[in-house]
């Protein structure tokens, strides 16, 4: 990165550095994967371009159907300008499957289709294990109103149906995801993070079984392998259907 660029933060997947409008932000993506809270971690080369690319290609997919996001464009493979956003900490996962935590917390059987989508909202906070939260103690903690709390559910539900949809379209299941949003610039709520293997579950749908078949970081998490293949793999029927934005 080029050294007029401040480095203004570091996480466990991304650089975000500033730029020479004040209004805009460089996302860099590192190679890094971690899980578990950052007790597992490792390098995977390619990674972070891989991610960037899906990412990018995600965001224009949601711009296309009136979804308010930060992104604005890609700077190189690794790399892309997005609006400055003041981060709102909470973490929005949406299931359309039971999968993972959802199962170790209820009766529910792993692999359960829901009836309808689930939303869960967790506290970002690394220090807390980013726990599970309530709408109550969302506003308790004055996070965000009840307005931009129904806001954000009904973006996320929104975007669940337009991704459910595009990924189906590319043979992949979307079992669940997580999702990051923020103030712009005039304090409108925006998608912010990213959206990609790392923090997508998808399954692959050409099977002639019930197997399971993650391209995703459960690759990672669960010591299966070919994360790289994985991620290349979905990249590759992203670019296959060009058209599937319409």
């Amino acid at each position: 990165m080029n050294n007029k660029h401040e480095l203004i933060y570091e996480g466990k997947a991304k650089k975000v550095f500033s730029h020479d409008d004040a209004d805009r932000v460089i996302i860099e993506f590192k190679d890094d994967a971690t899980a578990f809270n950052a007790l597992k971690k490792a390098k995977f080369e390619g990674k972070g371009k891989l991610n960037c690319l899906i990412s990018a290609r995600i965001f224009e997919i949601l711009i296309n159907k009136n979804i308010p996001t930060h992104f604005i464009e890609l700077k190189n493979e690794n790399t892309m300008i997005a609006q400055k956003i003041k981060v709102i900490p909470l973490e929005i996962v949406l299931r359309n499957t039971a999968y993972g935590s959802l199962c170790k917390q209820t009766t529910i059987a792993s692999g359960t289709d829901l009836v309808k989508p689930l939303i869960d909202i967790y506290l970002k906070n690394d220090d807390l294990n980013d726990p599970l939260i309530t709408k109550d103690r969302i506003e308790l903690m004055n996070i965000i109103n009840s307005k931009e709390l129904d806001l954000i559910i009904d973006l996320t539900l929104k975007i669940n149906s337009i991704l459910k949809n595009f990924f189906k379209n590319i043979q992949l299941k979307l079992v669940d995801f997580k999702l990051e949003f923020g103030y712009d610039s005039k304090n409108n709520i925006v998608l912010g993070d990213e959206i990609s293997p790392d923090n997508c579950r998808l399954w692959d749908l050409n099977q002639n079984n019930d197997t399971i078949i993650s391209l995703d970081k459960d690759r990672f998490r669960n010591d299966l392998g070919g994360l790289i293949e994985a991620y290349s793999e979905i990249l590759r029927r992203i670019n296959d259907f060009p058209n599937l934005i319409e």
